[in-house]
């Protein structure tokens, strides 16, 4: 009897260069291809959910590469230990393939997956995809975690310009494929309807690296990848994009997704960061946690252009550049005193690109309570930063165009009250 590998992609959503799949379809069965909708994922959603969307989208693009090789995608709704279970039974499963993933939930799962496919002695296989280095790659000598990004990141140059980063042709073996019959599932069969966000288009190439350092702070020029999201649902291969970057050698880009894999070996070391500071003396202080502020910071009302921009540019598209998101983060936790866990939950909701790893690590970079944190007495004054990053208001005409009408509300706090009363709040915090 023929015996298939399953190889289940998750969030490494495409054909081209993807590490597990390659070593599915490099062994000696048939590969049979399947995308699992996680019901416990799913039930968290709003109905209508951008992200989502763009999954099917890519999901459908690996279908259609798939289909000139007589294969379709199979696509699962359910809780992963139902679908295994389910697929165990219907065809002769050999071994299970999937590439990791370091988020904590990601982790529970998969070992739930593990045991329950060692009771059917089946193997499960798991490769680095997402990253260059993962886990505890990337050490102190003493094999300690790095807890800050400068030190972190001499290491990691180090250590890929000492090894050969390779590229995995899976694009070359489809025709590994098993040709067999399986369910697919689009937005409508999962309870969703379409996002009136659009999908972000990302924009990697050449030229948008070699200016990156000169434009990158900059929102109205726009001239940032987009690829976040890519990198998220991995549609692009990040060893394509780090390669890419290192050849043009522009350290500034390249330096940007190192951030991305500090901040993941952080939650991988930390998962308890996820819902605790990092510095547990931090979770002391005593949020206002204000709920008509928090709206008003929410829906992009709080008489500071430039936050208000942010926040509607977020809630708009689905995106916010990222000198933005420092300083709309910053303000909500310092000017507003609103704990930095709602912030990032507001971000969760809304971001494309949204990661656990990079957003919980942000947000506590600029509540000053995480890693290799801007300290807390460093507080941004949102006027200021309209004169260095917007000085002609080309950003903030776009999103607030009635920002200087009668009808464009007051400054929600004043700076230097707000400044204050941060600077006392956190030191009684930390001084208890």
């Amino acid at each position: 009897m023929e015996k298939y590998t399953i190889f289940w992609f998750r969030r490494d959503l495409r054909v081209e260069d993807n590490h597990g799949f390659f070593r599915a379809l490099s062994g000696k069965n048939k590969v049979i291809p399947i995308f699992i909708f996680d019901e416990r994922i799913l039930k968290k959603l709003p109905k209508s959910d951008a992200r989502l969307e763009y999954i099917t989208v890519a999901l459908g693009t690996i279908d259609s590469a798939m289909k000139r090789n007589r294969c379709g995608l199979g696509m699962y709704h359910g809780t992963p230990e139902a679908i295994f279970k389910k697929i165990i039974e219907t065809w002769p499963i050999e071994k299970v393939v999937c590439n990791e993933d370091y988020e904590p939930y990601a982790r529970e799962r998969d070992t739930a997956i593990a045991t329950l496919l060692q009771t059917y002695n089946i193997p499960f296989e798991t490769y680095k995809d997402q990253v260059i280095f993962a886990k505890d790659e990337i050490v102190k000598d003493d094999g300690t975690p790095y807890r800050v990004y400068t030190p972190y990141s001499k290491r990691w140059l180090h250590n890929f310009f000492e090894n050969t980063v390779s590229a995995y042709p899976s694009e070359e073996h489809l025709d590994r494929l098993a040709s067999i019959e399986q369910p697919q599932l689009n937005l409508g069969d999962l309870g969703f309807k379409p996002s009136k966000v659009p999908s972000p288009k990302p924009i990697f190439n050449d030229e948008i690296i070699r200016s990156y350092e000169d434009t990158r702070n900059f929102p109205a020029i726009d001239q940032t990848s987009k690829t976040g999201t890519a990198l998220r649902f991995g549609t692009l291969s990040v060893r394509a994009m780090v390669l890419k970057s290192a050849a043009v050698e522009n350290p500034t880009f390249l330096k940007e997704l190192i951030w991305r894999e500090f901040f993941m070996q952080i939650l991988w070391h930390f998962p308890h960061t996820k819902n605790d500071s990092f510095k547990p003396q931090y979770d002391r202080i005593e949020w206002r946690n204000d709920p008509e502020e928090y709206e008003k910071w929410c829906q992009g009302n709080t008489g500071y252009p430039l936050v208000d921009a942010g926040m509607r540019q977020l809630n708009q598209t689905g995106f916010m550049h990222n000198r933005v998101r420092m300083l709309v983060g910053s303000f909500l936790c310092k000017h507003l005193l609103i704990d930095w866990r709602l912030g990032e939950a507001y971000f969760a909701e809304k971001l494309l690109d949204y990661e656990m790893s990079s957003n919980v690590g942000n947000w506590q970079w600029v509540a000053g309570c995480g890693v290799d944190a801007a300290p807390y007495f460093r507080i941004f004054n949102p006027t200021e930063q309209i004169k260095k990053f917007d000085k002609d208001h080309s950003y903030i005409q776009k999103w607030v165009p009635e920002y200087q009408e009668l009808t464009y509300p007051q400054p929600i706090v004043d700076h230097k009250f707000a400044r204050e009363r941060c600077l006392n709040t956190y030191k009684a915090a930390l001084n208890a």
